[in-house]
């Protein structure tokens, strides 16, 4: 085995979903995140569509209280609930960055929305491989309003747009362990 694959081997199994609450707050250099971006840009793309759009926010509570007011807006006063209020609005307290990602359809009708849709997951699997080769702690997320039509009109996106999730960056103090629970036999069929 090389040790180029070693090494992505390692990274992909130690990636890991780190909750922003976990996070400790400390402050990722926005290079880093550049560099983090930069790796997303090499996803696989058919057609050259390069689907994936990042918004950046340096400051997660901006993003956070946004977020927050969305839901309060866009609630009912019988649904609204304060806890989730205030679980948005401190959402990224201890997180560094918050990258909302976006798949913007590409302008060749031949390529269909669900290639458009990987691409733009693989670009965002780019950036947390990338955040784990650099010891980051990171989070996809897509609760909230991330999934409602109040976040596309947020970010001005158009009907054919779809938003991917919200990303959270940072450091933590502890990662978990990965598991497993259906083998890996029991996923694949090999045909000879």
């Amino acid at each position: 085995m090389s040790d180029t694959f070693s090494t992505i081997q390692t990274i992909i199994q130690n990636r890991r979903t780190i909750k922003p609450f976990m996070m400790n707050g400390n402050k990722i250099p926005d290079e880093q995140i550049t560099d983090l971006l930069a790796l997303a840009d090499w996803a696989p793309t058919h057609g050259l569509t390069e689907p994936w759009r990042f918004t950046v926010y340096a400051e997660p509570a901006a993003f956070c209280h946004a977020h927050a007011e969305m839901y309060k807006q866009n609630t009912t006063a019988d649904e609204f609930a304060q806890g989730v209020y205030d679980n948005l609005a401190h959402q990224g307290d201890k997180a560094s960055h918050v990258i909302i990602a976006v798949m913007r359809r590409g302008d060749l009708p031949k390529i269909p929305t669900f290639e458009e849709l990987a691409a733009t997951a693989c670009a965002v699997q780019n950036l947390l491989l990338g955040a784990t080769a650099l010891n980051l702690a990171s989070y996809w997320g897509t609760g909230g309003m991330i999934l409602k039509p109040a976040m596309n009109a947020f970010l001005q996106l158009r009907d054919e747009d779809e938003v991917m999730g919200v990303l959270y960056f940072g450091y933590a103090d502890e990662y978990p362990k990965g598991i497993r629970r259906v083998p890996l036999a029991e996923k694949v069929k090999w045909i000879k």
